[in-house]
């Protein structure tokens, strides 16, 4: 299963955010793996004067939503979530749902 959501960068937290993810935490990317997450990325647009983060993963497991809910209660994972949350600007329909990312439809994908 692929995975392409989107959301946006608050001002002025462009470097920090760049800084966090240069040094992302250990503990943080073994928990993505053991959640059954591979191919995980995340891109940033500027689009006028804004910036907008673009995350793909791809899900192997066979329980996502379990999965998500063991990343979720991760400590560590929590602390990391403390860090980057304030810096990004979710979009209206994410902000309307209480959550940071809005899930992308996939159009297109080859192999």
């Amino acid at each position: 299963m692929r995975f392409g959501s989107i959301t946006g960068l608050k001002p002025g937290k462009l470097a920090y955010y760049k800084k966090l993810h240069a040094n992302a935490w250990p503990g943080v990317l073994k928990k993505i793996k053991e959640c059954n997450i591979r191919n995980y990325s995340i891109y940033l647009q500027k689009i006028d004067s804004s910036y907008y983060l673009f995350s793909y993963f791809e899900y192997i497991g066979n329980d996502f939503d379990g999965d998500m809910k063991k990343m979720a209660a991760d400590t560590t994972t929590k602390r990391w979530w403390k860090e980057t949350d304030p810096c990004q600007q979710p979009l209206p329909e994410a902000a309307a749902q209480k959550k940071i990312w809005t899930n992308m439809e996939e159009v297109f994908h080859t192999d």
